[in-house]
């Protein structure tokens, strides 16, 4: 990377976590953190309860997140949440085109491209998610497909704009699945990003994420790569414990 970042653990709640759980899985991670950790942390609870969890993290050095936004600010968009509701309940960040989206929400790299836009007009910074599924990678089309996404997903950005992005490389087949790809396997992706970033960002001075059933056991082998700047962690992050031990693992 051409500027030094502090690594970046996110964890991804999906849909999970009533307010009482939440409050609780929030208290202990602010608890748990080291004051020393020279690591960046954000939860993304569910939209229920983004309002409790920031109540609960006030003050601590946890960042907030929301799990996925609408491109509209305001309108008749039944069951949407704007990046101007986000911003106001106290989001700093906002996941968009997770792989879960783009498979069960009908999520394209043109509406990646619309919540990208919107959510940095309202201060947001958005983790961008992009990433390819097994028959893909088995084709030999994962740096095709996570490419085009890229380019599409990130198209038209100016390069002030850029510099605010999180990239989180997620392939689709170790999300949810225990498989994680190799070290090796998410560095060689992560390379690719990082070379296409000046062109399409404006920079590669951000941080690129690994996703896909990242553990306290392997958090460490794969935050030792070169362009592997932290992790977007799923399962792992709905335990203060396990949650925790990545964020060892980075610090």
């Amino acid at each position: 990377m051409t500027e030094k970042l502090l690594p970046f653990i996110a964890g991804n709640w999906k849909m999970h976590k009533t307010l009482a759980e939440a409050r609780a899985l929030a208290r202990e991670i602010c608890q748990g953190l080291s004051s020393a950790a020279a690591v960046e942390v954000a939860v993304a609870p569910p939209y229920t309860a983004l309002a409790a969890v920031a109540a609960e993290i006030a003050g601590s050095p946890v960042k907030l997140a929301a799990q996925d936004t609408y491109w509209e600010r305001q309108g008749a968009y039944t069951g949407a949440i704007s990046p101007v509701m986000l911003a106001d309940v106290g989001c700093q960040y906002v996941i968009i085109g997770h792989s879960e989206r783009r498979q069960y929400f009908g999520e394209t790299d043109e509406t990646v491209n619309r919540k990208v836009k919107a959510a940095l007009e309202e201060g947001l910074s958005p983790i961008v998610c992009v990433g390819e599924t097994l028959s893909q990678r088995e084709q030999g089309q994962t740096f095709q497909v996570v490419e085009t996404q890229i380019r599409y997903g990130l198209a038209g950005l100016a390069p002030a704009q850029g510099k605010r992005l999180v990239i989180a490389y997620e392939p689709v087949w170790a999300i949810g699945t225990g498989k994680t790809a190799t070290p090796d396997q998410a560095q060689e992706v992560h390379k690719l990003i990082r070379g296409l970033l000046p062109e399409v960002a404006g920079t590669d001075a951000l941080r690129i994420l690994y996703g896909g059933s990242v553990t306290p056991g392997n958090a460490k082998d794969l935050l030792a790569q070169p362009d592997i700047d932290g992790a977007l962690v799923g399962g792992a992050s709905l335990q203060a414990s396990s949650f925790l031990g990545i964020i060892a693992a980075a610090g």
